[in-house]
């Protein structure tokens, strides 16, 4: 995943490029990037590796360095960014975020065409950034070669192009991610961001929301339109659930909001069941506490803490990158209340459960701490399906899945039919009730109930044709 902002200003844009950028350090953990352009210096950019440190630290020194009134900078999981790039346009910045599913396709054609070449990263992945920027090249205009690229990327992408005149701003063809304009209080320019809340402090008001598919070209003077959003759109819906900031708002509705909602629901399924009594409610942190917060205000049941997350020293949300010290860090930074877990009864939220190793440990030091049940409610439902659309999945492989191992487990293959699938995405099935019950049992859960998909969605308030739910449903 990964997170952008940029801003084309009349004086400099630096301090608010810096800022700004660094507020989606949430949504990425190996890249930072900053790039300017000054009327008289020209092109300048930094790029720096935040594995062991946060965006601020990296980019203290060139904050004091840079110079110009356009600007755009980006966090990223994978990929250093953004590229400088000379060509028939001239030369740009270019930052993305999304994915690219058939690059080995898009390679091929283009070395086909003109004998393009690109330099390899580590383990000899091609940039997508770069890709991008080959695609675009292949048009005669900036807006065609976005276009076009557009067109042939499967999967997603939305990118900002810097220009010496200004900056373009292309939201995916079908919005999964999102873009959003901000002005600035004195008037003298405007921002663009993927993280709505990252321009409050910094003097911007909302000004609008891209569509899905939109190209705006901002100035310091102002933005145009210069290619309309499409009508169709299917923002990823895990943005609410896990990834999205609390204070963020995408298509109107707010992160922490939409949290309460779910809450609420969860809490009504369980009053409708009528076994269950908790003594305390909790999320874990720290996407899980306002989805807990929601269920305590509509159950009754009071809102706890048992654990706390450490955070001085462990700020973000998801690194290292290896997944076996992830989960190790993930448990270190959770600290057990042993007085509020004691003799009790503990209900759960965690956000999802990919592998189910991390709460498998969580449960198992509240047991240890002297928890009496612990019942868990993940925040959305069964993830059965890797996302192709976006790098949000937090597995390698399906089958790194638990859905998928219990699954091959209950029917004797991996290889599932339309069919068998449904059903195990069907929350009123057999078959999904039975993978729930060996999920439950491996990961010694007194009681797991899922969020319901139309409970999810009723929770958003969006049309749900407007809504991406792949990774649950499977159904584009």
């Amino acid at each position: 995943m990964g997170g952008f902002f940029g801003a084309a200003l009349r004086e400099d844009v630096v301090f608010d490029l810096f800022y700004g950028t660094d507020y989606h350090s949430h949504l990425g953990t190996r890249r930072a990037g900053m790039a300017v352009y000054d009327r008289e210096k020209g092109f300048d950019r930094a790029i720096h590796n935040i594995e062991s440190s946060n965006f601020r630290p990296k980019f203290e020194k060139d904050l004091v360095k840079m110079k110009g009134n356009l600007g755009i900078g980006c966090i990223s999981d994978y990929e250093p960014q953004p590229l400088i790039v000379r060509s028939h346009h001239g030369t740009y910045a270019i930052t993305t975020v999304g994915k690219i599913n058939n690059s080995k396709e898009l390679t091929d054609m283009l070395f086909a065409g003109n004998h393009s070449h690109f330099l390899e990263m580590s383990g000899g992945d091609i940039n997508p950034t770069e890709m991008v920027a080959s695609l675009i090249n292949q048009k005669a205009s900036i807006v065609e070669g976005i276009l076009y690229a557009q067109e042939v990327i499967k999967g997603s992408m939305t990118m900002l192009i810097m220009t010496p005149e200004g900056i373009y701003a292309s939201r995916d063809r079908w919005g999964r991610t999102p873009a959003i304009l901000g002005k600035k209080l004195t008037g003298s320019g405007y921002c663009v961001c993927f993280e709505s809340f990252s321009f409050l402090n910094l003097g911007y008001l909302f000004e609008k929301e891209l569509g899905p598919g939109e190209i705006d070209f901002i100035t310091p003077e102002g933005y145009e339109v210069v290619v309309p959003p499409r009508n169709d759109m299917r923002i990823c819906t895990f943005l609410w659930i896990y990834y999205g900031f609390p204070a963020s708002s995408y298509e109107g509705v707010n992160v922490e909001d939409m949290r309460y909602g779910c809450g609420t629901k969860l809490a009504e399924r369980d009053l409708k069941r009528g076994n269950i009594h908790p003594d305390c409610v909790a999320g874990v942190p720290d996407s899980g506490v306002a989805h807990a917060i929601g269920y305590a205000n509509k159950s009754g049941v009071p809102y706890s803490r048992p654990f706390v997350k450490y955070t001085p020293t462990w700020p973000r949300s998801f690194m290292p990158t290896h997944q076996s010290r992830r989960d190790l860090i993930a448990k270190m930074k959770l600290i057990p209340i042993h007085e509020l877990i004691g003799g009790k009864r503990l209900l759960l939220i965690d956000d999802s459960i990919v592998r189910g190793t991390q709460l498998r440990e969580t449960t198992e030091y509240l047991y240890s701490s002297g928890a009496r049940e612990v019942h868990i409610r993940p925040a959305c439902p069964p993830l059965v399906f890797g996302c192709k659309y976006l790098n949000f999945s937090r597995s390698d492989s399906e089958q790194e899945l638990i859905t998928r191992r219990k699954m091959e487990a209950l029917e004797g293959t991996n290889k599932f039919s339309d069919a068998i699938l449904e059903k195990y995405t069907d929350p009123d099935s057999d078959q999904y009730h039975a993978m729930l019950e060996e999920i439950r049992k491996e990961l010694n859960f007194t009681s797991l109930h899922y969020h319901r998909l139309d409970d999810m969605m009723d929770a958003i308030d969006l049309p749900s044709c407007n809504l991406c739910t792949y990774c649950w449903s499977g159904k584009e």
